[in-house]
């Protein structure tokens, strides 16, 4: 008599759930990618099919995980790497999604928007960390955030800057992510509502301003609020690449200096709130 398979023991680390290749340095980076996927999980989940995986949500070891995962792919920026390690970001998606939010992929926060991959969010802010000031201050110093969504990296910046101002269009995220970040360990964190393209001039210049959504220019308001020795990181339509790529501009003493890096896929950048 032939005996049945046993059945498969839980928990499953989540390093094991299924293999992950490095992608080609000509990959886009997509932190809006897999939509489809989470909304099937969370369908599971909601009717019960879905099994939970992986260590528990509150533990810091599935964390490091994430971070070893970052390591191994190049992300060498120890601060960056901390911040990751510390904040949950379990507490920023719902919880239908929750079980994947340790995973490298982007998932759905509402309002047709999405938190972005790890991967794409440590690419960024280690673009930010190689500026000028940041370099000198070890820190991103005084931070702008276009686009703050659920507040997951708002919480990565307030650990790797000295303030931080984060602005979002859409009401209802922007109240979703003041309910997440309450009690969370920042030294000065200000979220905004209101039009991301105007900046937050009260409070320029910035050492580090970052975007979370791409348009066909860079709204003047962000190069004028940009600091002497500040950088500027975000995504851009360029046609000569062919699509939309992370665009780096510093301010350096004699002027703006570009730089083009990975090819990205984010949500449009918009003018107005809503």
């Amino acid at each position: 008599m032939t005996r049945p398979p046993a059945p498969p023991r839980f928990p499953v680390a989540l390093d094991r759930m299924h293999g992950r290749a490095r992608p080609a340095a000509s990959q886009t980076l997509r932190p809006q990618a897999p939509l489809q996927h989470a909304a099937q999980t969370a369908a599971q989940h909601a009717s019960g099919r879905a099994t939970p995986s992986g260590l528990g949500l509150d533990s810091a070891a599935v964390r490091q995980r994430m971070v070893q995962r970052l390591r191994a792919d190049g992300v060498r920026n120890d601060a960056v790497l901390n911040a990751f390690a510390a904040v949950e970001r379990h507490r920023f998606v719902d919880s239908a999604l929750a079980i994947q939010a340790y995973e490298d992929t982007s998932l759905p926060i509402g309002l047709s928007q999405t938190i972005s991959k790890p991967s794409v969010v440590a690419r960024m802010l280690c673009l930010l960390g190689d500026g000028a000031t940041a370099r000198q201050q070890g820190q991103l110093g005084r931070v702008l955030e276009i686009g703050t969504g659920c507040g997951y990296q708002a919480a990565l910046l307030a650990l790797l800057g000295r303030s931080v101002v984060s602005i979002e269009r859409l009401k209802g995220l922007h109240d979703k992510a003041r309910e997440n970040l309450v009690g969370h360990r920042h030294v000065d964190l200000r979220l905004v509502y209101g039009d991301g393209r105007l900046g937050h001039a009260p409070r320029a210049p910035y050492d580090s301003i970052v975007a979370a959504a791409g348009g066909e220019d860079l709204p003047q308001a962000w190069l004028d609020q940009l600091a002497v020795g500040g950088r500027l990181v975000a995504p851009m339509q360029d046609a000569a690449r062919g699509g939309q790529v992370l665009l780096v501009v510093d301010r350096q003493p004699e002027g703006l200096v570009r730089q083009w890096h990975d090819a990205v896929h984010f949500v449009p950048l918009k003018s107005g709130a809503a």
